[in-house]
């Protein structure tokens, strides 16, 4: 399928890698459809969230893990059952990413983790039961120290 879109230009979305967010994301529940699109470079932790039904939308989306080593959430049987997961394999964790022009201040939403079942292609946007992971986590916390 061919997507002229805002950001990338016209690409061409392989139709059967198409995620579904069957509630949308936050903010944004009408748009279900999703594809990942990869940084051009191999060595940036980001990448894009491209919505299919509004091209002029995507999210850069980032593995928190590698931000924060402690972090963790616990996925619900109800969440399991919906996604279809059958195997931990099966599942990628993502945080969405604010990027502003100073890219010293980076942040990323730990508390509305996308859990998405790469064999099922169907993803949602949890909410963490927690105040032990912020909304706004900023990946460069040490810097903005420093600048400020």
């Amino acid at each position: 399928m061919l997507l002229d879109t805002r950001h990338f230009g016209e690409i061409n979305i392989d139709e059967d890698k198409v995620l579904y967010f069957e509630e949308g994301l936050i903010g944004f529940e009408d748009m279900k459809r999703y594809a990942l699109i990869p940084n051009e470079d191999s060595e940036n932790p980001f990448l894009w969230l491209q919505s299919i039904d509004t091209p002029d939308l995507a999210f850069a989306i980032t593995d928190p893990f590698v931000f924060r080593k402690d972090y963790e959430i616990e996925i619900s049987e109800k969440v399991k059952k919906q996604l279809e997961i059958e195997e931990k394999e099966d599942v990628v964790v993502y945080s969405i990413a604010v990027i502003p022009e100073d890219v010293n201040k980076i942040s990323i939403n730990l508390q509305g983790p996308l859990i998405i079942n790469v064999k099922s292609k169907k993803g949602k946007q949890m909410i963490l039961n927690t105040d032990q992971f912020p909304v706004r986590f900023f990946v460069f916390e040490d810097r903005i120290k420093n600048i400020e």
